[in-house]
């Protein structure tokens, strides 16, 4: 036997064990045939593609080590939190139409709804960083920073010498920045910021970009906490092409939101969570991180919702699910990446098939082709179905909400996608106020001015040529 034969019944084994790995450790019947199909027809490549990047190896077991911690933490801040008048009770809640949202994420996440917050909508980065940069200068005790995406642009050294100075005035200064999204931060920015008594780690190291898998478990969190009280979240990371200064570069359309009052709490557990991962020490939670008078005049009602690697469920998918289930006359959607499971889909179009209106709106440029086609592999169903889908034209939308029969709103980090609902580490804010959701339906109705509405028609009827890379790339969605 020549050891061309001998290496292809090597291949052959490895090839039947890896399958048997797929089908076993996989739980989406989608992502099982997906990653089925590319070992088979890829031959070699198919392989080592799961190895390095579908195989749940930090999940299994430096994340689940992180979920313990979790879990202990949460129940110190509880302690400390405990008898708040702010904390609605279970058995206490007066949400008429989305009772359900809120008790889903009492029990699971031990998420608390609050009432007594003030919010306060942030469009584009012209809004958001002005609320920002005033909120982290009136800092007295401490600022906490977690960012995606933070560049040494413009604003990123003006918030980078701002931070310097509160550290230098005695406020205490931890920033969290993801490794993979943020390369632009050096040991050099590292040091300085150190040396002034800032606190900067990264969440967690990437060493190998091309082979390392832990690269699938992103830290995509945007969370600003200042001394308990104030807290920023949405899709916006710390870039000047939010800002829309350059009229030459594209226009970025993205939603951010402040929250004054108890509705922080959660916010400055998920950052203490995960900066008790990323950093050596163990940061212990104390009432000075939790202010027990931090209530406003406002009455809002608010959840946060946050899920990764570590969590036992994807709360941030069920979140969304439980909030278009409950819908009962309009849903509308922003998200920049729409690559949807089974679930996701399945809800939208029995939305729309129940009369419900369902408005999708989703970028006609996109910072990734193949996202951009395996989206378009989805719109063929949900016209069917009734949902109404429309192309941004103006430039990049990157929000990500959800607005509900004008009672309830989302806005967060979370694409429409599976790699924000199990891969990365997430947080979405669930805001139940009336006039607050009718501020964030004007907005999308806005932004639909500078949208295009597709013609189901004329989109069914194109032709094979344009469909088949759409239908290629939605192969890969479970990857993407």
């Amino acid at each position: 036997m020549g050891w061309i034969s001998i290496g292809i019944i090597i291949y052959c084994i490895l090839l039947l064990l890896v399958c048997l790995r797929i089908l076993y450790e996989t739980h989406s019947p989608t992502k099982t045939m997906a990653y089925l199909l590319f070992c088979v027809f890829v031959p070699v490549f198919g392989i080592f593609f799961y190895i390095a990047f579908g195989i749940n190896y930090w999940r299994n077991k430096r994340y689940s080590k992180k979920m313990g911690l979790d879990v202990k933490l949460l129940e110190q801040m509880e302690k400390l939190f405990k008898g708040n008048d702010a904390v609605v009770q279970q058995k206490d809640l007066v949400l008429e139409d989305t009772a359900e949202l809120a008790t889903m994420l009492i029990r699971n996440l031990q998420s608390p709804l609050t009432r007594h917050n003030k919010v306060k909508l942030l469009l584009n980065g012209e809004e958001k960083f002005p609320e920002l940069l005033k909120a982290l200068s009136e800092a007295k005790h401490h600022i906490h920073l977690e960012y995606y995406i933070y560049e040494q642009d413009e604003i990123g050294k003006t918030i980078i010498e701002l931070l310097i100075k509160k550290a230098e005035e005695g406020v205490e200064v931890r920033f969290i920045y993801d490794d993979f999204g943020s390369p632009s931060i050096k040991k050099k920015t590292e040091k300085r910021l150190r040396d002034a008594g800032v606190e900067v780690f990264p969440f967690y190291k990437v060493h190998f970009y091309l082979l390392a898998n832990r690269i699938n478990y992103r830290n995509h969190r945007k969370i600003v906490v200042i001394d308990g009280n104030t807290g920023f979240v949405g899709g916006i990371n710390v870039s000047d092409k939010y800002i829309n200064k350059n009229k030459k570069q594209l226009f970025w359309r993205d939603t951010h939101l402040r929250i004054d009052g108890p509705g922080v709490y959660y916010l400055q557990y998920l950052f203490l969570a995960d900066w008790n991962f990323c950093c050596p020490g163990n940061l212990k939670p104390a009432a000075v991180y939790l202010p027990q008078n931090t209530t406003t005049k406002n009455d809002t009602y608010i959840q946060i919702a946050g899920s990764g690697p570590d969590s036992a469920q994807p709360h941030v998918l069920f979140s969304v699910l439980e909030a278009i289930n409950l819908a009962r006359k309009e849903i509308l959607i922003t998200t920049p990446y729409f690559i949807p499971g089974d679930s996701v889909l399945d809800a939208l179009r029995v939305a729309a098939s129940s009369g419900i209106k369902v408005k999708l709106l989703v970028p006609g440029k996109c910072d990734s082709k193949i996202v951009n086609a395996a989206s378009k592999a989805h719109y063929d169903e949900l016209l069917l179905a009734g949902v109404e889908i429309y192309v941004y034209q103006k430039g990049f939308v990157h929000a990500k909400t959800l607005v509900t029969d004008s009672i309830l709103s989302m806005i967060g980090t979370a694409n429409m996608d599976h790699r924000s609902f199990e891969l990365n580490f997430e947080v979405n804010a669930v805001v139940y106020d009336m006039p607050f959701a009718k501020k964030m339906r004007t907005v999308f109705f806005d932004d639909l001015k500078d949208a295009e509405q597709l013609n189901a028609e004329l989109w069914h009827k194109r032709s094979f040529l344009h469909k088949l890379p759409e239908k290629l790339a939605r192969l890969f969605s479970p990857s993407l």
